[in-house]
């Protein structure tokens, strides 16, 4: 159960970070060479990444481990979703 509610939120952040991508806020032409690299997909693999962290430890964990993973990316999530409404809705 955790680890399809980790995908649920994964997929969420891909959809966030997507939906931040194509607002052509000012703000994405101000990061660094990096972020730019892949035409701008790099932040995606990130994404990606620590999804396949999360996921990873959730599952070969015996207890708090995991569940510290998943509140770990939860939190990430909500802070994601904070950011991605400031930038979308262009109040920073």
């Amino acid at each position: 159960m955790a680890l399809f509610l980790l995908f649920l939120l994964g997929v969420g952040n891909f959809t966030l970070h997507k939906a931040v991508l194509e607002s052509g806020h000012p703000l994405l032409g101000q990061m660094p060479w990096f972020v730019h690299m892949l035409g701008g997909r790099f932040g995606l693999v990130v994404e990606y990444l620590l999804l396949t962290a999360a996921m990873l430890i959730s599952y070969n964990s015996d207890g708090s481990g995991g569940t510290g993973a998943a509140l770990a990316y939860l939190g990430y999530t909500i802070a994601n979703a904070l950011a991605a409404w400031l930038i979308i809705t262009r109040r920073v």
